[in-house]
């Protein structure tokens, strides 16, 4: 009979714990950064602003698609495993991780259909300014993006770092590069459409490796027990959790959308390389997030909010002094980094010196999103979010006719800044710690 890991108490949750396998994550984000960086540049080059355009456009709507396919289950998992494993209910543990593959298969058919429908109607209204192709063969990656949101939560929950990144941070782009310089040696030129039906077969083939070591590591740690499935308790968190997790994902995308609506296809591609950039800022918040949310949720069920603030305090100053240090860095040399992509791309280096400044409150607040969510307040940093969403696309909308680009650099750098700062005050309200790196917990002798 295997034996189950068994569930961490308060005191498991210290900080050499935290520190090693913050170790762990942040090499991989560092590579997996790096090489989605390097494969997105020699995409631009491959391809052209135009093709590269029309492809970042098809993987923003598969990627924001991808969120109702999902139905909120990805981050409703990865609460509910570590919830489990405190209380050592292995019969719902196992239900929720099997029940969550069902309901996303189910959901990402109905989604599939809509949004090939959706396509069509378009095009015959003639509110499509390129090929429908690309657009049809990116709805193939709308159930595989959001499988890989799945299996990514559940082995985060079920603590292994390595499993829950490394199939789509590593192996995923590496096989794209691989895909992409194929076929420009035996085409001699890269279209967006052969570029997306590439990636979605390369995605494919990583997720499916994903889910075998998965099942293997599930079945081999996780005490068996027959499944739970407690279908209406499972929806009624996940469905909260997903009109955020919508939101959020259309704020993160909001800007290349209406830039590729309103000014085509060469200057969304020109803008997300300054978007991509900017990423680089929170790369460390994602890491910490990425080892720390499974713990949010276990200390907050144990009732544990002094060991709950003390590791939220430490990794606040982790991320961000670290952060700004890259954050200057990209400031300052903006346009010679933007540069990579292209002499072209270099235009956009205000825009990516607007977004680092959004970026950096985002790394001030902290871990804020991730600590409403995972104690159980999503309902409330919801509203926050639905008011930043309004406020993103009204600003975008008067913006970027008036000024660009910098227009939604601006509203978008402004967005991050107030939705931050407002779930900072609700994190205080109703988680009670404090998420700001400069408060400092009172040290209990």
């Amino acid at each position: 009979m295997t034996q189950a890991s068994a569930p961490k108490t308060s005191e498991s949750f210290n900080l050499k714990d935290l520190a090693r396998d913050a170790t762990v994550a942040l090499t991989i984000q560092v590579v997996g950064v790096v090489l989605k960086y390097f494969v997105e540049v020699l995409l631009a080059q491959w391809m052209g602003k135009t093709e590269y355009g029309i492809y970042v456009s098809v993987i923003s709507w598969s990627l924001l698609l991808a969120i109702p396919a999902g139905l909120g289950l990805p981050q409703a998992t990865l609460r509910l495993i570590s919830e489990y494993k405190v209380q050592e209910n292995w019969g719902s543990l196992r239900g929720v991780v099997w029940g969550s593959l069902q309901l996303t298969l189910l959901a990402s058919f109905l989604v599939c259909c809509g949004s090939t429908g959706g396509i069509f109607l378009l095009a015959h209204l003639g509110w499509l300014t390129y090929s429908t192709l690309p657009f049809l063969i990116g709805i193939g990656m709308i159930p595989l993006q959001a499988f890989v949101k799945l299996q990514l939560d559940v082995a985060r929950a079920i603590d292994d770092i390595v499993l829950a990144y490394i199939p789509s941070r590593l192996l995923w782009p590496g096989l794209v590069l691989l895909a992409g310089f194929v076929l420009l040696e035996t085409h001699h030129s890269l279209s967006s459409s052969l570029m997306i039906g590439a990636s979605s077969f390369m995605l494919l083939a990583a997720l499916l490796f994903q889910f075998w070591l998965l099942q293997e590591k599930v079945n081999r740690e996780i005490e068996p027990a027959d499944p739970v499935y407690s279908w209406r308790g499972w929806l009624e968190v996940s469905l909260s959790l997903l009109l955020q997790v919508g939101i959020v994902e259309l704020l993160d995308r909001t800007d290349i959308l209406m830039i590729s609506a309103w000014l085509g296809p060469e200057e969304a591609g020109i803008y997300s390389a300054a978007v991509r950039t900017a990423l680089w800022v929170t790369f460390i918040l994602q890491t910490f997030n990425m080892v720390a949310a499974p713990s949010f949720a276990a200390l907050y069920a144990q009732k544990d909010i002094k060991g709950l603030q003390d590791i939220v305090s430490t990794v606040a100053i982790w991320i961000f002094w670290s952060s700004l240090t890259v954050a200057l860095l990209l400031f300052v040399f903006a346009r010679p980094i933007l540069g990579i992509f292209g002499t072209e791309f270099m235009t956009a280096s205000w825009d990516l010196r607007i977004l680092i400044l959004g970026q950096v409150v985002n790394c001030f607040c902290g871990s804020v999103g991730y600590l409403m969510a995972m104690t159980g307040h999503q309902n409330q940093s919801t509203k926050v979010f639905a008011w930043s969403a309004v406020m993103n696309i009204v600003g975008n909308a008067i913006a970027i006719p008036l000024f660009g680009r910098t227009g939604a650099a601006v509203t978008t750098s402004l967005t991050v800044m107030v939705w931050n700062i407002w779930l900072s005050f609700l994190v205080v309200k109703h988680v009670g710690i404090q998420a700001s790196v400069f408060y400092r917990p009172t040290q209990s002798s």
